[in-house]
């Protein structure tokens, strides 16, 4: 068996390495459709650990040897991944193939004379022993690889990449959980939604800049409520490797009229229909508008939805201006319209709500839409679930009353006897 290093050291992690693009291309082409975009996402949470060069070197190395069994030994989804499954891989890093230890610690990249160009060290090897001993992960470098895979797996949910942290519940089962619970408490989540007064001055911030700055703000618009009023995971609406979102995905049934954005590609490859709400269809018609298309997308129509305003400065779109906005570009364009709001909150004396929205990204607006259709609005849990693309009616119901304070105003008034004071 051979594994391959993935993730370039800290100073080429954005540029990333063409020989592994490839490497990860393959396997989703053949093995793992979603591999590319869990590679992205791990890349991004590197990348964030940039400022620490030894978190840095600590999280490649558990994030590669974890995908590596992931792709290539179970040939499984990390998303599909059980407690169970867990089980298997810390056997695995026990017991690795001999062939994938070595003796001592190389570069994982290096630069190849002839084509000066970087590539995977053939000496790099997954995990590291003694010369001369037998290998031996001892309970430390355990519980330390657990401790980060849980860490990545929560980056993963936050990302709504998936709904489940197996490496967590591995360690609540494990011999570590009596010295340390990795448990979520009561409350965690409760902010994984803009209240009610948060979102409407994301709402009105946007609005205003929509109409004071059309030709940057149209478009932030028209994202916000999109990614608001469906639901939609950050990938729905973000180009990346085999999709690039387009107008066509707007589509009207023939029969009943509706109109829903329909989801090719998804978390898992799985397909859906979102109806859009007379609002959003509005809101659709105002951005077209401004593009200077027609009220709503004709069948089959290939415009993109969304595209950059300056040319894009890297990467196979370098240079063209009607490039799709990736991942990354739909979380700063969003993340902008947040502070602005937070700003603004701040400045009408509500300093704890600003304070807390500035802790609030792109992806909290999925979970706020989904967390207002239910509380709010009054939407049927199995409408929203199916909508949302949960796999069990249980994550939608997490939804209902997700914060302390909801239930705390819903507890507020409830009487000892309804029937009291009725004659």
């Amino acid at each position: 068996m051979h594994a391959l290093p993935l993730f370039e050291a800290i100073d080429y992690i954005e540029a990333g390495n063409p020989i592994i693009n490839q490497h990860i291309t393959a396997i989703a082409m053949n093995r793992i459709v979603d591999a590319g975009y869990v590679y992205e996402l791990a890349s991004d949470l590197l990348f964030a650990q940039r400022d620490n060069e030894n978190s840095y070197k600590s999280f490649r190395s558990e994030i590669t040897c974890f995908l590596h069994w992931c792709f290539d030994v179970a040939e499984s989804s990390p998303s599909q991944i059980t407690r169970r499954d867990m089980d298997k891989f810390v056997a695995y890093c026990q017991s690795p193939p001999k062939a994938l230890i070595g003796e001592f610690n190389v570069a994982q990249f290096k630069l190849d004379k002839g084509s000066q160009q970087r590539i995977p060290n053939p000496l790099w090897r997954p995990f590291v022993g003694k010369r001369g001993e037998q290998y031996k992960l001892s309970d430390n470098a355990l519980k330390t690889k657990m401790a980060i895979l849980s860490s990545f797996y929560g980056f993963l949910m936050a990302e709504d990449y998936c709904e489940r942290n197996p490496a967590q519940a591995w360690m609540n089962h494990s011999k570590f959980s009596h010295k340390r619970k990795f448990d979520m408490c009561e409350e965690e989540g409760s902010g994984l939604a803009f209240t009610e007064l948060q979102w409407s001055y994301v709402i009105s911030t946007v609005e205003q800049l929509a109409i004071s700055e059309p030709e940057t703000h149209q478009r932030s618009q028209f994202l916000i409520k999109l990614i608001y009023g469906c639901y939609l995971r950050v990938s729905d609406v973000s180009a990346r490797t085999g999709y690039s979102p387009i107008m066509g995905q707007f589509k009207q049934d023939k029969q009943t009229g509706i109109w829903r954005f329909h989801i090719l590609k998804s978390k898992g490859g799985k397909q859906r229909q979102i109806p859009l709400s007379n609002a959003l269809i509005e809101a659709l018609k105002q951005y077209r508008e401004h593009l200077g298309l027609t009220p709503l997308p004709g069948y089959q129509e290939q415009t993109p939805i969304f595209v950059r305003h300056r040319a894009a400065g890297r990467g196979r779109d370098a240079g063209l201006i009607d490039a799709n906005l990736g991942i990354r570009q739909v979380r700063e364009s969003v993340q902008v319209i947040i502070n602005l709001a937070a700003d603004i909150a701040e400045k009408d004396g509500l300093t704890e709500d600003a304070e807390v929205m500035r802790q609030l990204t792109v992806h909290n607006i999925r979970h706020t839409g989904i967390t207002h259709d239910i509380n709010l609005n009054g939407r049927p849990l199995s409408h929203v679930q199916s909508d949302a693309g949960h796999e069990s009616i249980d994550t939608t119901s997490q939804y209902l009353h997700t914060s302390q304070a909801e239930r705390h105003q819903s507890a507020a008034n409830k009487p000892m006897d309804r029937l009291a004071g009725i004659e």
